[in-house]
């Protein structure tokens, strides 16, 4: 059975990523879209493109299974999210007698929900993290558990994911204030989401995160193409991934790739997927999940394995044996380019991209779906591009990737490209000290992102502006080049010494991207940042809390007239499907104002107020 004719169920850089591998495989592809993806790269890539109806979105099943039947669609690949891991999507795909890209919705069923997942690894004699695979509903339990492991401990919502839906809690008297448990008592069946339901694990603060890339054919034919490392993250997701994972013990690498073997033959899984650990400095290798699909950083197994691993899927999807893998060679690193303020400890940004300049040469990747003049909203993920770096050592990929970080510019909004030429300079990533790489001088951790780098890129632009004597953020500037006695020189000038009449010199960039193009990446903007990453709070005149970005408000944790201390959560906002929790700046009385859940708010919309008790 050969696939020629292949709807994709996704946008932006994922659907460019498939529809490449399609035409290298001479099929064709077909492309949903919304109304926002019009003119959006992706959609003129693929061969052939169509409106959902009107009100519909990437998520309607029903709307994306009536295009492919209506297109004469063979398959349908969902790519790395939205339906991906939809169970239900899966079945009614098969169904309709259209070949479904990924495993088996047994498979999926089986390691899509987290109890499950934990069941199937304890049945498969991989050890998952400590924790309680049943519900957990009662304050009881958590604290007779926090007895056994010690805090903190991790609430996890089953039907959570990308990191969300996971509540930390430090203490007793966190344990008896959470409104995560009382998230679960409140909710009902038939609601949106359905019944909540809840695990609890030990949460790990000292580890790394590191998965295998995996594949295995119908006939039982099983090969890990790579290791991974994605400790670098910030509010449970991940920023930069590197294969194969650097400076693992041959013993624990052995049995990542045996405990993977063992995960995907319980439940008979045909196809690509990954596998995820924690790997603690004491030696401990903990079961996390799998991904029944194909995740965002595939493409540095890509890279060190020389396999096509959307051909892979393919090729599996159309009942062929898994082909001979060759081992990994080199280093690939990956870098999510985000559209994220490292100022304000990596909290999401929106607004329209006004320039675009992407590196090129040898070993630099761009996978990307954004062109001048697109809008970056927060109903999306915050990525923009991936740069995805390779070399012969993981030296020469880091030098190559400093390299590539300064040819980069994105101008309209702030991104993440500062934090990654931070994090790649340190000698706690790098694991060179005195010009000596060691495995002991490798000391990253999950949480070494959000507790360690971003507290002092703020730390270092507070001082900055306080050196030049400015209260707030310095006027944007841009570059021009001018001529000095033959020379060519760099001049920074006020962005908008040139508004009136408009020069800009268009520069054609190795993707075909014409856009006034500046060398400067995004500077740092001082504003208020927490260091804990995913805390945020403003607050305005008369005790006004405000959202510090455009977001849904997904949950509002107090109630009119509730006395709260310092710290204590107010109100979880979701932007670009990630959470930011907005915290109270000072003890007080709360005053809900008109903001409701599911409400869309922008930056600096009040979300309540917080009277002092002395006011």
């Amino acid at each position: 059975m050969s696939l020629d004719r292949i709807l994709i169920a996704n946008r932006s850089e994922i659907a460019m990523r498939v529809t490449r591998t399609i035409a290298d495989r001479g099929g064709k592809s077909i492309l949903p879209y919304t109304a926002e993806d019009l003119t959006a790269p992706a959609t003129a890539l693929a061969d052939e493109a169509y409106a959902l109806p009107a009100g519909s979105g990437y998520t309607d099943a029903q709307a994306i299974l009536e295009l492919a039947k209506s297109t004469g669609a063979q398959a349908i690949h969902p790519g790395y999210g939205f339906l991906a891991e939809n169970v239900e999507f899966a079945k009614a795909v098969i169904e309709a007698g259209i070949t479904w890209i990924g495993p088996a919705p047994e498979a999926m069923e089986a390691l899509g929900d987290k109890m499950s997942a934990r069941q199937v690894a304890e049945s498969a004699g991989v050890d998952p993290v400590p924790g309680i695979t049943d519900a957990v509903t009662e304050a009881s339990v958590v604290k007779e558990f926090a007895a056994r492991y010690g805090y903190p401990v991790a609430l996890k919502r089953t039907d959570g994911g990308g990191g969300r839906g996971i509540t930390v809690l430090y203490s007793d008297e966190e344990v008896d204030t959470t409104p995560a448990l009382d998230e679960v008592q409140s909710a009902t069946p038939g609601t949106a989401g359905g019944t909540v339901t809840q695990i609890l694990e030990k949460f790990i603060t000292h580890a790394r995160h590191v998965e295998t890339q995996c594949a295995r054919d119908a006939f039982g034919n099983f090969a890990v193409v790579s290791t991974r490392d994605c400790t670098l993250q910030r509010r449970n997701q991940k920023l930069l991934e590197e294969a194969p994972a650097p400076f693992l013990p041959a013993d624990i690498e052995h049995k990542l790739v045996e405990n993977s073997r063992r995960l995907f033959e319980a439940v008979n899984y045909v196809g690509v997927g990954t596998c995820e650990f924690l790997y603690t400095d004491e030696g401990d290798l903990w079961f996390l999940e799998v991904n029944p699909r194909l995740q965002v950083e595939h493409c540095v197994s890509e890279e060190v394995s020389g396999t096509d691993l959307v051909d892979i899927q393919l090729r599996l999807a159309e009942g062929q044996r898994l082909p001979q893998l060759e081992p990994a060679q080199g280093h690939s690193i990956e870098l999510r380019i985000t559209c994220e303020d490292p100022s304000r400890a990596l909290a999401p940004t929106t607004g329209t991209i006004t320039g675009v300049h992407w590196p090129a040469g040898h070993g630099v990747r761009v996978e990307s779906g954004i062109a001048v003049g697109d809008e970056v909203t927060p109903f999306f993920d915050p990525m923009l591009a991936k740069l995805v770096i390779t070399g012969p050592t993981r030296q020469a990929a880091i030098a190559r990737a400093l390299r590539a970080l300064r040819e980069t510019s994105i101008e309209g909004l702030a991104t993440c490209l500062s934090a990654h030429e931070a994090a790649l300079k340190s000698p706690a990533f790098t694991a060179v000290v005195d010009g000596h790489e060691a495995a002991e001088n490798y000391t990253v951790t999950t949480r070494w992102i959000e507790n360690e780098l971003l507290p002092t890129l703020i730390d270092e632009e507070a001082q900055a502006a306080a050196a030049s004597g400015a209260a707030t953020a310095p006027a944007p500037r841009r570059e021009v080049i001018i001529e000095v006695d033959g020379r060519r020189v760099k001049l920074g000038v006020p962005a908008d010494l040139f508004t009136a009449t408009a020069i800009a010199v268009p520069v054609e960039g190795p993707l075909g991207t014409s856009a006034p193009v500046s060398s400067i990446t995004q500077p740092l903007r001082a504003g208020r940042g927490s260091r804990g990453g995913h805390n945020a709070v403003q607050e305005v005149s008369d005790g006004c809390v405000t959202a510090p970005i455009q977001a849904i408000v997904t949950r509002i944790a107090v109630e009119d007239g509730q006395q709260v201390e310092e710290g204590e959560l107010l109100v979880v906002l979701e932007s670009m499907k990630m959470e930011n929790y907005v915290r109270a700046p000072h003890a007080g009385v709360v005053e809900l104002v008109g903001v409701a859940t599911g409400a869309t708010v922008s930056a600096g919309d009040v979300l309540l107020n917080l009277h002092k008790e002395d006011q």
